[in-house]
């Protein structure tokens, strides 16, 4: 009896193995999800990247993209081992800014925080001005060529 014993476990820990690792690939394969937030001064995109340490992130802009890549790797846990290896161990996601937005990517900065949100703030470009708008005149100013003598300006007649 023993040895059915040891090959039903033997079975059961294939199943849930390979289930993990299918459940890992599917989140590897979903983008990470985030929000982007824009205020007077900056975008700020802020990712989901649960389990992840400030050596697992990389951050990148790119024409006008915000893209992040997070490496994690399980911890060792003394006297126990993986069962069920069902959490994604890289993950990938993108968040593209609005196509008018004019920012200084140098001087953007990125927070892991302690509930597991990455948030990348990237500044404003103060190069961005406001345009007057004006309202065309009536008539329009109807201008004379000095080269083409035969016109005539409508105000002469």
């Amino acid at each position: 009896m023993s040895g059915l014993r040891e090959f039903g476990e033997s079975a059961v820990n294939a199943v849930l193995n390979k289930a993990g690792r299918g459940m890992s690939k599917v989140q590897e394969r979903k983008p990470l999800p985030y929000d982007l937030l824009e205020s007077d001064d900056a975008y700020l995109v802020v990712f989901d990247a649960p389990g992840a340490t400030q050596s697992d992130i990389q951050v990148r802009f790119l024409e006008g993209e915000v893209q992040v890549r997070i490496d994690r790797f399980r911890d060792f846990y003394e006297g126990f081992e993986t069962r069920f290896p069902g959490r994604g161990l890289s993950l990938d996601g993108s968040a593209q800014l609005p196509d008018d937005a004019l920012v200084v990517p140098g001087e953007a900065s990125a927070t892991l925080t302690k509930s597991g949100t990455l948030q990348v703030r990237i500044p404003k470009s103060d190069e961005a001005q406001d345009v007057t708008v004006e309202e065309e005149p009536d008539e329009p100013e109807r201008i004379r060529l000095d080269d083409d003598e035969d016109s005539v300006d409508d105000n002469d007649e």
